[in-house]
């Protein structure tokens, strides 16, 4: 039975339910497998024993969405060999134009849409529109959740600040 999460989130103000299994600190962070821009297979094992950031959004194609990927993409380079996820559900052409248009190129955007690999097993699956919640993960170089954030309004930012200080601690 797959989790379900109510009466917690909005978009907009309005009520979604997320579902998938939330996670949380001290887990292991699972597995999943999502497409890279060239359409390729990429599971978290190919991010390998680095630090990750995973930055999951609805759409890049919005503009808090927008930021929040202009935004790792430029922290990336003062966090060493942090790798650096953006999942949302968008194809991989959208995502590959997207960062070509914005000079994305320290950030590896990743498409969920074809099984919600990663957002089921993360808890971040919107069911009313079959999008990704807004929301960050880190995970240590054995894939142990170090941070979590489910942000309960999804058109405003997650905490940017709280995010590269769990990062710095295992830097």
């Amino acid at each position: 039975m797959t989790e379900r999460r109510e009466d917690i989130f909005t978009m907009q103000g309005n009520p979604i339910t997320l579902i998938g299994k939330e996670i949380k600190v001290g887990d292991k962070g699972p597995d999943f497998t999502v497409l890279k821009n060239d359409l390729t297979p990429y599971s978290l094992k190919d991010a390998g024993d680095n630090i990750k950031i995973i930055s999951v959004l609805p759409s890049v194609d919005t503009g808090v969405c927008e930021l929040q990927t202009i935004n790792f993409n430029e922290m990336a380079a003062d966090l060493g060999d942090v790798v650096i996820l953006t999942l949302s559900v968008d194809l991989p052409f959208a995502q590959s134009r997207f960062c070509g248009a914005h000079g994305i190129d320290k950030v590896i955007t990743l498409s969920d849409h074809r099984d919600l690999s990663f957002g089921l097993n993360y808890g971040f699956v919107i069911e009313e529109l079959r999008l990704l919640s807004r929301g960050i993960v880190v995970l240590d170089r054995d894939n142990t959740v170090k941070y979590v954030e489910y942000v309960k309004e999804v058109g405003t930012h997650p905490d940017y600040d709280k995010v590269l200080e769990e990062v710095k601690k295992l830097i």
